[in-house]
């Protein structure tokens, strides 16, 4: 009996040490392996998104820096969203480095792993759940409609009906425009019908175009309050007309096409948003850039609703 024993025991030791190992987090099929690998996180945002974002003119890279020559360094950028990426990349332990790719390529997905998360205020939407992650978001905006200050025509939204309104291609603005924006857990009233929507790349030269004169070449811009504060305090002819159109959350993104799981980058990210919420330095940053507390609604909102994990 005892011999029976020791061979039956024998073979199970044999046949646990012949079977495959359970493939663990590496480099080669996980994201956060990867960056913790590599000792850089790569950021995509935007060059000229103030008070966002904001590439520095004739800033140079940091001495001794990990990023590639194509990347900028922290140094190089300011900005709500810069500050956001910085301290995600530091709690990480990694080197944050930034690109700024154009504005419809970050939404549009299929990144082809050249950067590993965007930070940009991407509002989280239903069709951009089909291409993107979203992490928890680091804070909750309104969306405004800005006209020219000489304007007395313009009071409510349904006034700029057929009217020629700016707003950056691929954003939540053109959804609403065209009437196809969707939010979780919200229904949008579309105010305004038949606009003749004139595309950007960003808001910048929107606003700008509209500062010409009021109707010379726009007769509003759609944006974020944050933006939209940022171009009245910097001087630009523009005010903000009435009430928000609705109000988004904005979100850390990661591509879903990527050929190695972001489950795990996903949940740390949002671990270190909520400790950002959680220990007031958002609500800070949001104060400092934007004037603002815009983070309370973020705070509380429920990632796990979306069950994203569980989408095809």
């Amino acid at each position: 009996m005892k011999g029976t024993v020791v061979i039956l025991i024998n073979t199970l030791i044999i046949l646990t040490a012949c079977a495959p190992a359970t493939a663990g987090p590496t480099p080669q099929n996980d994201k956060l392996a990867e960056i913790l690998a590599r000792g850089t996180l790569v950021i995509a945002t935007d060059a000229d998104y103030a008070p966002q974002s904001k590439l520095l003119p004739d800033s140079s890279p940091a001495p001794e820096t990990k990023c590639s020559p194509v990347q900028y360094t922290a140094s190089q950028l300011v900005g709500f969203d810069v500050n956001v990426a910085v301290e995600i990349a530091r709690r990480l332990g990694v080197e944050p480095c930034f690109v700024t790719p154009p504005w419809s390529q970050l939404v549009a997905g299929n990144w082809g792993d050249n950067w590993d998360i965007h930070v940009g205020s991407v509002a989280i939407t239903n069709d951009r759940m089909v291409a993107l992650y979203f992490s928890q978001p680091y804070y909750a905006t309104p969306t405004v409609i800005l006209i020219h200050k000489d304007n007395t025509t313009f009071t409510t939204p349904e006034e700029l009906s057929d009217k020629r309104i700016g707003v950056c291609v691929g954003c939540t603005f053109e959804a609403y425009l065209k009437g196809t924006l969707q939010l979780p857990g919200d229904t949008i009233e579309y105010r305004i019908q038949n606009a003749h929507v004139i595309g950007y790349e960003n808001e910048e030269p929107a606003i700008r175009d509209l500062s010409e004169g009021d109707g010379v070449k726009l007769d509003a811009v759609i944006t974020i309050f944050p933006k939209a504060k940022q171009a009245v305090d910097s001087g630009s002819p523009v005010r903000i007309m009435g009430k928000p159109l609705w109000f988004a959350y904005a979100s850390v993104t990661f591509d879903r096409s990527s050929r190695r799981s972001q489950a795990r980058l996903l949940d740390e990210i949002s671990t270190i948003i909520r400790e950002l919420h959680a220990d007031g330095t958002l609500q800070k940053w949001s104060m400092e850039y934007q004037g603002i507390d815009l983070t309370q609604e973020a705070a509380r909102f429920d990632l796990s609703s979306l069950n994203q994990l569980l989408q095809p």
